[in-house]
């Protein structure tokens, strides 16, 4: 009787790719995003978003240093990617003034509600730290310039007034604000945001 061939040895498993630093930065923002949207930001400790993330404590450590570190890197993606909508649009919209302040008034509270109830929690959670300091005036300032940029052209000759840009920037957060909570529409932010955005250039002409 023929002897049965021995099975063939299963396959080796692969070797898992690691994750190059980018990679894995991006997989704990991600990570750190879901658990803040499920639990708030009481929840969001290094070493919880070790274990939610399947990686080791020090991997996280040497990626945020700390909480607060950690803070500052998700406000910092949030701003990334605020950045870049607010781009497309203003780049999409005709060159009348009406036209660019309805964009910028449009991709500012639609990117502030797409990040919902996180974004205050992030600023709440990191109220007078040194990295939220910094982070939020390096964003406070290239969203004046970029302001400046697109709407200077529509000014008189003596330009825009920085405390005018300033006006405009606040404005912009608090009606964000009062949509994500429900205070008012997001209409109602967008066309109040879009008349201080008009009424500020109107009075450099």
């Amino acid at each position: 009787m023929p002897r049965t061939p021995p099975a063939a040895p299963p396959p080796e498993p692969a070797p898992r790719r690691r994750m190059a630093r980018h990679e894995r930065a991006r997989q704990l923002l991600d990570v750190a995003w879901a658990l803040l949207r499920a639990e708030g930001a009481d929840a969001l400790s290094l070493g919880r978003l070790a274990e939610e993330a399947g990686v080791t404590k020090p991997v996280v450590y040497d990626h945020f240093g700390t909480r607060e570190g950690l803070l500052a890197a998700l406000y910092q993606d949030f701003d990334v990617r605020q950045t870049a909508v607010m781009d497309a649009a203003i780049a999409a919209a005709r060159p009348t003034l009406k036209d660019k302040a309805g964009a910028i008034a449009a991709a500012y509270v639609r990117c502030v509600l797409t990040q919902g109830r996180e974004i205050p929690q992030v600023l709440a959670a990191l109220q007078g730290s040194p990295e939220m300091a910094a982070v939020k005036r390096q964003y406070q300032e290239v969203f004046i310039a970029k302001c400046l940029a697109i709407l200077a052209p529509f000014a008189g000759e003596q330009g825009l007034a920085r405390a005018g840009l300033w006006a405009v920037l606040g404005a912009a957060d608090a009606l964000s604000d009062a949509a994500v909570v429900g205070d008012i529409s997001a209409q109602a932010a967008q066309a109040e945001l879009f008349e201080t955005i008009v009424s500020m250039v109107k009075r450099a002409k």
